[in-house]
C-alpha cells in the first residue's frame, strides 16, 4: 500500500466554503474515488488556505489516472478549481504540490 501526502493552497476568501462542499461531496465522486482505489483518504486544512492532503492507495498512478478518467471527477475539479490559489506546482498538477515520504512508524 502506497502513502501520499501533498499540499494545496484554498484562497483564505474561500475557506468556508470549502468546508462546506466537502462535508457535502457529490455521492458520484465518493464512488469515483473508492472504485479508483483510494482509501483512508483525508484534507486538513490551516486558517491561512494551506491544504494538506493523504490517502492511501495500492498503486497511486493507477488510482489518479482512473479517477481523473471519471465524468464525475471533472465536474468535482471544475467545481473546486475556483478555491485554489497557485501554489508551486504547475499547471498539469493543479499547483499540487506533491510531497516524498521521509519517515514512517508502523
Amino acid at each position: 500500500m502506497e502513502r501520499v501526502c501533498f499540499l494545496h493552497y484554498v484562497k483564505p476568501e474561500f475557506i468556508e466554503e470549502y468546508k462546506r462542499d466537502h462535508q457535502a461531496v457529490d455521492p458520484e465522486m465518493l464512488q469515483a474515488l473508492t472504485e479508483a482505489g483510494f482509501t483512508n483518504y483525508s484534507l486538513f486544512l490551516r486558517e491561512d488556505g494551506l491544504l494538506v492532503g493523504y490517502f492511501e492507495a495500492e498503486d497511486t498512478k493507477e488510482s489518479l489516472r482512473r479517477v481523473n478518467a471519471t465524468e464525475a471527477n471533472r465536474i468535482w475539479q471544475q467545481k473546486m478549481l475556483p478555491y485554489f490559489k497557485s501554489g508551486p506546482g504547475d499547471e498539469k498538477k493543479a499547483a499540487i504540490d506533491w510531497l516524498e515520504q521521509a519517515f514512517y512508524l508502523p
